[in-house]
């Protein structure tokens, strides 16, 4: 930064930001900040490089914190860069790229110096930091309140102008400063629920421009707008070193794209080919912070409002009551999008927060025809579950069970038929229903869960979204179906286990207290999950049995597996229904004959289960099971959202010292 600055190493020593840091006030009619803001840069493109640069301005920074109550310098930066930005849209539509060039560069250069403020210093340190600039000479003083001035003008920015090659790099630049801006979370191990940045987001100026920031961002996701070639927006020098507009020649001579397009944290540098969207990313992460901050003690989150009640462009009805910061946009672009880019984190956790808090766009997803698009990407997530971190595939888990919750979604599944599905190798899959699908990938995961995790939430909303569907089962693949009883099968191994270790420990423990928890405990969690089981095969038997001859066929191989649970109290109710099924087609079979082939059998258990009455199995209550979020969901979401932002963010690098919010290796 800074003029004719063209390495990361060269920063701490060059004399034009030696001098904004330094002890001497710079009047805003200074041609210093001409100079100042008008520099080449070789863009990072590897976390190294990023940490290098933040390594450089740290001593920069903390200079300017020492001197700037006396000269004001930081708070001149900011003012020049107000007063470019007036012109912004302006600049825009005459195609000035000088003016949104040096726009830009004053715009890094602040949030370079933002981010290592926010870790140094208070909220209140901080807004005296903005204030210092009115002791400036020349300073034209007022008593406005310049952070809030900054935070409305980055926002009035983000919404006013447009989407061009050459307003990429500013758009990216005001997304991520807001980003840092919020950064305080970071540090601090409690959830942040008030403070001077978060009052004027909330209920500042910026409020009233709400239902704009949050589809701007939306649309700036759905857009996967690439960052433009360096030859859209870098200006060529004229041979004698000068700017083709005339700058003197000791004025740098290009635009830096600032895109730093490796992770941050441990992840290993990425390159453009595999990052190539920084202003969707952004501001998709930037609109997961919004939408989860905290309300307030007499004040919803506004942003969480625009996001639970935004409606499609193509919806014409008339609401019955206004609701507060709605805007409508275009759900099939916005569904399209969602398709395309769950293979990372925050996308997948925007599909689970408009699925759980709009009702809008969860009716428009549940009508779709090709609702294979969206489910499997979520399946894959889970059938990868070895290299996802926990908290990507628990939203996926999340995001099948809302869906679920739907009927109409449980019965139109069976009928989407797939064909090779490559990314599951376990077994070739030439052709199978996307509800089969979805059974084998649910059950691997909760099979993973048990030799892995054992995380009871996980497989508790792994069967609960299995149960949700159990009624309406229609056709199962044969190796969904033996997945279901190879799974029943894991269970009663791991009961008896637990059986034989509690009775071991108690003939060790003879004439001494016999109680104990541990094993009490596990076993109570296997018996939990039995019953689950039991309840969903029977289920599936009392309501779909003629769909379902492979599930009949595999309960009949393994029938050996049950017998052991028939006369157990926490399961004798629901087995008898399973003692007739297996008790009337073990009689069929017989009747048939000896030494079957598999294809007679199934004849026979197809002719059967069109036989068998109805009347003869015992009704009970229908399988239905709600996502509910917990009490206090950001105590979950927002450590959840700043990892993805500390790791995840473009061109941002924290060091993993000092962060409070989660532990370096959680997910």
């Amino acid at each position: 930064m800074g003029a004719n600055t063209s390495q990361i190493s060269d920063l701490p020593n060059n004399p034009s930001l030696k001098a904004l840091v330094g002890t001497e006030s710079i009047s805003e009619n200074d041609p210093f900040w001409n100079q100042l803001i008008s520099f080449t840069f070789i863009s990072p493109t590897s976390s190294g490089e990023t940490k290098l640069l933040e390594v450089a301005v740290i001593p920069l920074a903390k200079n300017l914190i020492e001197n700037n109550p006396r000269t004001g310098n930081f708070g001149a930066l900011v003012k020049i860069f107000l007063g470019r930005t007036k012109e912004l849209k302006i600049s825009t539509e005459c195609q000035d790229q000088l003016f949104i060039w040096q726009a830009h560069n004053a715009l890094f250069m602040i949030r370079c110096l933002l981010k290592v403020f926010i870790r140094e210093m208070s909220e209140e340190e901080l807004h005296l930091q903005f204030s210092y600039h009115e002791r400036a000479p020349g300073s034209c003083g007022g008593s406005e309140d310049l952070l809030e001035e900054l935070l409305s003008n980055l926002v009035h920015l983000i919404i006013e102008v447009p989407l061009l090659d050459i307003t990429y790099s500013i758009l990216f630049e005001a997304v991520t400063t807001l980003l840092v801006f919020f950064s305080y979370q970071l540090f601090r191990k409690d959830i942040l629920r008030d403070g001077i940045i978060y009052q004027h987001i909330m209920k500042g100026r910026s409020m009233s421009l709400t239902s704009r920031l949050v589809k701007t961002l939306l649309y700036n996701f759905i857009r996967q707008e690439k960052c433009p070639p360096p030859a859209t927006h870098i200006f060529e020098p004229k041979s004698e070193g000068g700017l083709l507009y005339g700058f003197a020649s000791g004025v740098a001579s290009g635009l830096w794209s600032v895109f730093t397009l490796g992770g941050a944290g441990s992840k290993a540098g990425i390159d453009q080919e595999h990052n190539p969207l920084p202003l969707s990313n952004q501001s998709l992460l930037l609109l997961l912070v919004l939408a989860n901050l905290t309300d307030g003690p007499d004040w919803p989150n506004p942003y969480r409002q625009a996001i639970t009640c935004f409606r499609n462009t193509q919806d014409t009805s008339s609401l019955p009551v206004e609701q507060p910061h709605t805007f409508q946009i275009n759900f099939n672009s916005l569904y399209t999008a969602l398709c395309e880019q769950q293979c990372s984190d925050q996308a997948t956790l925007l599909l689970y927060t408009l699925l759980h808090q709009n009702t809008n766009m969860r009716t428009y997803m549940l009508s779709r025809t090709d609702m294979d698009n969206l489910v499997m990407p979520i399946l894959e997530i889970l059938y990868h579950v070895e290299e996802r971190n926990s908290h990507h595939v628990y939203m996926a888990l999340i995001i099948l069970l809302i869906l679920t919750e739907d009927d109409a979604f449980n019965r139109s599944i069976h009928e989407v038929i797939l064909k090779n599905v490559s990314w599951y190798t376990e077994r070739s899959l030439t052709e199978i229903s996307l509800g089969s699908l979805l059974i084998l990938v649910v059950i691997r995961t909760i099979q993973f869960n048990m030799t892995r995790t054992r995380d009871k939430y996980l497989h508790t909303n792994c069967l609960a979204a299995l149960a949700n569907m159990s009624a309406q089962f229609r056709c199962l693949h044969q190796y969904a179906a033996q997945r279901i009883i190879s799974l029943f099968a894991l269970l009663s191994k791991k009961h008896n286990k637990v059986l034989e270790q509690a009775t071991q420990s108690l003939r060790g423990r003879q004439g001494e207290d016999t109680v104990l928890p541990d094993y009490a405990q596990d076993l109570n969690v296997i018996e939990e999950v039995i019953r689950m089981m039991l309840e969903i095969i029977n289920s599936c038997l009392c309501n779909s049995l003629h769909h379902n001859p492979n599930l009949v066929y595999a309960l009949l191989y393994k029938r050996e597996l049950f017998e052991q649970f028939r006369m157990h109290p926490s399961f004798q109710d629901i087995m008898q229904n399973l003692d007739t099924v297996i008790g009337f087609f073990s009689q069929r079979l017989e009747q048939a004959g000896s030494d079957l082939s598999v294809e007679r059998v199934q004849e026979v258990i197809m002719k059967g289960a069109q036989a068998l009455p109805k009347d003869r199995l015992k009704k009970f209550p229908e399988l239905k099971f709600k996502y509910v979020e917990e009490d206090q969901p950001e105590d979950f979401f927002i450590p959840y959202v700043w990892s993805l932002v500390f790791s995840s963010g473009v061109g941002l690098h924290w060091s993993p010292h000092g962060i409070e919010l989660f532990s370096m290796d959680s997910g």
